[in-house]
């Protein structure tokens, strides 16, 4: 809502209720350290300054006869406020209202969903995953005053607001406004007046924003002549020997939006035919768009240190949880957004850190087991997604990965592990696909393989219903999943193998088995002998030709398939109940309804629902009532 007294007056605007919601938060002290909110304004006064860098390319009028970058810190202890000005880019009134009237990025419930669950844990690294940073600021001022000027523009416009309900935006004098960029005043709550220190000041940037690429400088008191911080030098171009472990993670953190440690850092600088330095980093934790559906990724390009853009995608989208940079000088300073999707040279560059990428992460599998582990735990799912789409590198990708497996207790198990206590004489990697690893260990399909210690990967990724259908032949053993096609077991020995059952037991259920599939024809599109069940009566598996089972599931809810084929009814001719069943050849009805509640289990134990609840609970009752009078 906008109400304005009158012409060039100040407008007043409510925040929409979200953003209200999370300015509440903000004010009431949802997070611990409360120094985050100062890099969060350094951050966004930085990314001003590269803006303007940017924009100057094609109009360098924008730089005027002030062309150095820099960010400057004005403390205030008398007044009790605290200063952050920078001389990039600016905004203009409608830019103002846009970027701190709203939360313009989605995921801003889910956001205040978990700080709200989690209010002393995960704030601090909460902040800048949702594009909240600026909010951050009322964690210490009971005002904020914003005065801003876009670069080339002959007005300034003031943003205000206590963060309590809403904002006013009102032209203001250009003479009270910074030449160009903008001017940020926190008026701080009392017992925050420690951030008008030099020390505090001084210490949470050199321990936060050390190495934003644009100078920051610190004046005492207003009036004052600024002495520098920080010089803005960018990292990357120094020597990897010249860079403390310190100095690396908070680059990271300011290049990532997150409170973490990176759990692997890749910093290189590449010569020959084409010239660039890449810092790239994997996150110690799950970034929040991780999941994105665009799956975009969140490296930055920036040509002769100038900020490009970050969607120019220099990696494949199943390396989009890792952030940071590739800087070269074999780009035009104006690339355009076409001159980078057709590059040869990105191409090339993102071949090259691709690849980087990739390497490092084998070697810290080989020479750091457990450091891997986390890597894979949170972002296995994802490099999964490269089997499917990396044709060049998919061997690379499954020799890396790691899986639960029926022989691997509570840890992981490599392929390499699996090939190498396989059975002798089988040729296949048997694998199984659900929702959950307990529903898994559960599933009857299975039954058969543990009883030959039989290795089966167990996999509850949503890729992996997808990946596993591209994927080669891993050192000569296919691929073949437990629910699709016969199990070949016969070949293999049971643990205990027990005495074969007599020539007129076998035909008794066989003949049962024959006629539960003229019965079920309708339902499934064959009836036979299991070799994969131990203990269960009944599973359902699919047909050699056509989609595993999960598979089958995934795309009939993405409604990308509009029924599904007719199972195959598998059924232990062992189990003590389909022997009694078999037997009462006198009794019809009785067989009638057995092969339609033999179905129905199958259903359940797949995680189905019975085809017809009605006839199921009606034929259950007839069994019941013949059991029990």
């Amino acid at each position: 809502m906008t109400t304005t007294t009158a012409e060039n007056s100040a407008e007043s605007h409510v925040f929409e209720a979200d953003v209200a919601r999370l300015l509440h938060m903000m004010v009431h002290s949802v997070y611990s350290d409360k120094d985050v909110f100062l890099r969060e304004l350094i951050s966004n006064a930085a990314d001003a300054c590269e803006k303007l860098r940017y924009e100057a390319i094609a109009t360098p009028a924008l730089l005027a006869s002030d062309p150095d970058s820099r960010i400057v810190l004005t403390l205030d202890e008398e007044g009790g406020r605290f200063v952050v000005e920078d001389n990039g880019i600016g905004m203009s009134r409608d830019e103002m209202i846009e970027a701190l009237g709203t939360i313009a990025r989605s995921g801003t419930r889910a956001f205040m969903e978990r700080i709200e669950a989690n209010k002393q844990g995960e704030g601090a690294q909460l902040i800048g995953q949702f594009g909240v940073g600026f909010y951050s600021c009322f964690m210490v001022a009971d005002r904020v005053d914003v005065v801003s000027r876009r670069a080339g523009a002959d007005n300034a416009w003031l943003w205000s607001s206590d963060g309590k309900g809403g904002y006013s935006v009102s032209p203001i004098d250009i003479s009270e406004a910074p030449a160009r960029g903008t001017r940020i005043t926190l008026h701080l709550m009392e017992d925050a007046k420690s951030y008008t220190s030099r020390w505090s000041i001084e210490r949470i940037v050199k321990e936060q924003s050390g190495h934003v690429p644009v100078p920051i400088k610190i004046a005492e008191k207003p009036g004052d002549e600024a002495t520098q911080l920080t010089d803005g030098t960018a990292l990357w171009t120094k020597s990897k020997n010249d860079i403390t472990a310190e100095e690396y993670t908070d680059f990271y953190r300011s290049v990532s939006g997150q409170y973490d440690e990176p759990a692997l850092t890749v910093h290189y600088r590449a010569e020959g035919r084409h010239e660039y330095s890449a810092l790239a980093f994997v996150p110690g934790s799950q970034p929040f768009d991780l999941f994105d559906p665009d799956r975009k990724g969140r490296m930055k390009l920036y040509v002769k240190r100038v900020f490009i853009t970050d969607e120019a995608e220099l990696l494949p989208r199943y390396l989009r949880f890792v952030r940071g940079l590739v800087d070269t000088a074999d780009l035009p300073l104006n690339v355009s957004r076409e001159m980078i999707q057709e590059s040869a040279i990105l191409t090339a560059i993102r071949k090259g850190v691709t690849n980087r990428i990739i390497t490092a992460i084998e070697k810290q599998a080989e020479s750091d087991k457990d450091a891997f582990l986390k890597i894979w735990e949170n972002f296995g799912s994802l490099l999964k997604e490269g089997i499917y789409e990396d044709f060049e590198r998919r061997s690379q990708l499954l020799a890396l990965s790691r899986f639960r497996t029926t022989a691997s207790a509570d840890g992981y198990r490599s392929l390499a592990d699996y090939v190498k206590d396989a059975k002798e004489g089988q040729q296949s990697i048997y694998y199984l696909v659900g929702g959950s690893l307990d529903q898994l260990k559960a599933s009857p399909q299975l039954e058969g393989f543990r009883a030959r210690s039989i290795e089966v990967l167990l996999l509850t990724d949503s890729v992996d219903s997808f990946w596993v259908t591209n994927a080669p032949d891993f050192e000569g053993k296919s691929f073949k999943s437990i629910t699709q096609g016969s199990a070949d077991l016969a070949q293999f020995k049971k643990q205990d193998q027990d005495k074969p059952e007599s020539e007129s037991a076998l035909a008794e259920v066989q003949a049962f088995l024959d006629y539960a599939k003229q019965k079920l024809a309708d339902e499934v599109s064959d009836v036979r002998a299991s070799d994969r069940l131990i203990e269960s009566a009944v599973c359902l598996v699919a047909s050699e030709q056509g989609y595993d089972r999960q598979l089958e599931k995934i795309l009939q809810g993405a409604g990308r398939l509009d029924s599904g084929a007719k199972p195959i009814l598998e059924i232990n001719m062992d189990h003590p109940v389909v022997k009694a069943i078999a037997a009462r050849a006198d009794a019809p009805s009785l067989r009638d309804d057995a092969a339609f509640l033999l179905l129905d289990q199958a259903r359940v134990l797949d995680g189905d629902k019975p085809a017809d609840p009605r006839a199921f609970a009606e034929r259950l009752a007839r069994l019941m009532e013949r059991a029990l009078l």
